[in-house]
């Protein structure tokens, strides 16, 4: 039986964070805005880290002078009415593009994440010094996730988990919520296949996409806009099943009926 207690729960974000530039030690910054709140880190706590703080550090800004959009970026940049180096910078992160429209181009990511842009972005991105630029996501989120674990790990001398989230769109749904992009340390995807429910009935289909459940949880306190608070500690979870990464979340093209 893989098992998971939620209650109670307390999150907390992490106040007056440094603007992170790119090859800074991200885990040193989140280990002393941990000791800057006065939490002693325990074991089980998560940490849950915004993608974007995760790609600055990594190096994963361009600076959009420096692309020079193909034909086909050109031709998909004129349809959706976007910048073609953008297009060109969603394209080169991209296995296809899924649905595209004014404004929209939905893809799947190379990593397999069915997104808006590839998670391409220049929200909070950098300077107001006239430069545009733009941000990509990890280059793998799951052995960031670890990295930082591991590094914090060490440093805190407890058990801890690490989740990278960022904020997704659904298909079906207005808003954005969050998800796990990346995760060590915890299961990120709890199978229920097999246990029974309340009446000792045996549940067939149930799979919880428990790290997207705390990412979701840490972006409500982390914010969307000019917040400045990437980064959340969650205390209280219990968890007994294995370990997985975020990419066990990815849904193989097997089970996807709507490909």
């Amino acid at each position: 039986m893989n098992v998971a207690h939620a209650a109670p729960v307390l999150l907390t974000a992490l106040s007056d964070f440094p603007l992170v530039r790119p090859g800074d030690d991200l885990a040193e910054l989140v280990a002393a805005a941990v000791g800057h709140s006065g939490l002693l880190p325990a074991d089980g706590d998560v940490l849950v880290i915004a993608q974007k703080v995760v790609s600055k550090a990594e190096g994963r800004i361009v600076e959009l002078a420096s692309v020079t959009p193909s034909a086909r970026a050109i031709a998909v940049a004129a349809a959706v009415q976007k910048d073609p180096r953008l297009v060109e910078l969603i394209l080169s992160e991209s296995r296809r593009i899924v649905r595209q429209r004014p404004n929209v181009l939905i893809v799947e990511h190379r990593l397999g994440f069915v997104m808006a842009n590839a998670g391409v972005d220049q929200s909070n991105v950098g300077p107001a010094d006239g430069v545009e630029r733009a941000l990509l996501l990890p280059e793998d989120p799951d052995r960031s996730a670890e990295a930082l674990r591991a590094c914090l790990q060490r440093k805190f001398g407890v058990r801890i988990a690490v989740i990278i989230n960022d904020s997704f769109g659904r298909a079906w749904r207005r808003g954005t919520v969050g998800v796990a992009l990346g995760a060590a340390g915890l299961p990120a995807l709890l199978d229920k296949r097999g246990d029974p429910d309340l009446f000792g009935r045996t549940l067939q289909a149930t799979m919880i996409g428990y790290a997207d459940e705390v990412a979701a949880a840490a972006s409500m306190v982390q914010g969307q806009a000019d917040e400045g608070l990437p980064v959340v500690l969650v205390r209280g979870l219990r968890w007994s099943a294995p370990t997985l990464p975020a990419s066990a979340l990815i849904r193989p093209e097997a089970e996807d009926m709507f490909r």
